[in-house]
């Protein structure tokens, strides 16, 4: 794409300047324009008119072999790591399917993934029965109102309620033991000063939590290459939950401590919300309890859970990011054929092409 240099265009305006009364010209020096030479504008001077048109030029007198800006971008965020790592392709949508599809089963036909899914089946369905009810959708059911204390409606919310809450201590008291030992240590950490406290939670939140140090170390460090020489805040306990040697050769930076503060705490809070919904659900009869109450501690219940695993996925999707994820042979066998084929990845996690960073303005201007 030919452009016009604005520095040769002042100049060679400045020649009108120097044109006699009688319409002389001087144009002098001028060149063909190669790969390492910018492209000049010239001007044509008319003899009768006095006006000025852009000269034309042609495929021979022009040669350009700077390849474009994007083009550029692209080589770049599709080129392999130093140490020829590439993140896995992207599949199409069937592909993606279809293994999607082939993992579940494998889940599911394990005895834990089984019970998960079943779990997980119950909380959907007596959960939207649920919203159903309190949405007045089954009209039939309000006889003789619809909040009638003896109506159809109502029973059938309290025995919604009932099953929710028992579902809901499976997963608030069955993992109460570790949510407690991790605030244990959390508050060896903050009250007593024991660096140990934080160093054990780094080893057990190990795939999304870095130690204030780690992204200096050297890439090829992991659980079974620690050197003696590594300081010691550095290294969880223990220290087999080093984390693994990053796989693009780049550590995330450290995580930001009250990040775990903050995980640990919603966790607990998770449990004690729910030690409170039992006591209201199985220690009054639905003539006495609050109406307020339920839908409180369960909208508090399920808030605070889910904003504790929000700060696990993002934080566990950051580290993904900069140290990379293992590329099954499956993946590698794709990235061999495109390459082939002259088809090229995005060498990150998403396979897509960066967001351009937005220009700072001068503040000058």
């Amino acid at each position: 794409m030919v452009q016009s240099n604005p520095v040769v265009a002042g100049n060679l305006a400045g020649t009108n300047d120097h044109l006699s009364p009688h319409g002389d010209r001087n144009m002098k020096n001028l060149k063909t324009v190669t790969s390492e030479q910018p492209l000049l504008a010239s001007r044509q001077v008319s003899h009768q008119t006095g006006t000025t048109k852009p000269a034309r030029s042609s495929l021979d007198d022009v040669t350009l072999a700077v390849p474009t800006e994007r083009d550029i971008a692209e080589t770049d965020h599709t080129r392999p790591f130093d140490n020829g790592y590439h993140f896995p392709p992207k599949y199409s949508w069937q592909e993606s399917t279809k293994q999607g599809l082939s993992s579940f089963w494998k889940f599911f036909t394990t005895p834990m993934g089984c019970f998960w899914t079943f779990y997980g089946l119950n909380v959907v369905a007596w959960g939207g029965m649920l919203f159903l009810l309190l949405c007045n959708a089954a009209p039939a059911m309000c006889h003789p109102t619809c909040d009638d204390i003896n109506s159809p409606r109502r029973k059938w919310v309290e025995w919604d309620s009932q099953v929710l809450t028992g579902l809901f201590c499976v997963t608030a008291f069955g993992l109460a033991p570790w949510r407690f030992r991790d605030l244990w240590l959390l508050m060896k950490y903050r009250i007593n000063g024991q660096q140990e406290g934080l160093l054990r939670l780094a080893g057990i939140h190990r795939s999304w939590f870095r130690l204030l140090g780690t992204e200096e170390l050297s890439p090829d460090i992991g659980p079974d290459n620690i050197p003696a020489d590594v300081p010691k805040q550095c290294v969880p306990i223990p220290q087999e939950k080093m984390p693994n040697a990053p796989l693009t050769g780049i550590r995330a930076p450290a995580t930001k401590v009250w990040k775990m503060d903050f995980m640990v705490w919603c966790m607990v809070l998770n449990t004690l919300a729910q030690v409170g919904l039992c006591g209201i659900m199985w220690g009054m009869n639905r003539y006495d309890r609050p109406s307020w109450s339920t839908g409180f501690l369960v909208a508090v219940s399920c808030i605070i859970a889910m904003v504790g695993g929000l700060v696990m996925f993002f934080e566990g999707r950051k580290v993904k990011r900069i140290e990379g994820v293992p590329c099954s042979e499956r993946d590698l066998q794709k990235l061999a054929q495109d390459k082939e084929k002259g088809i090229l990845h995005y060498n990150n996690i998403s396979d897509k092409e960066p967001k351009q960073k937005k220009k700072q303005s001068d503040p000058e201007k």
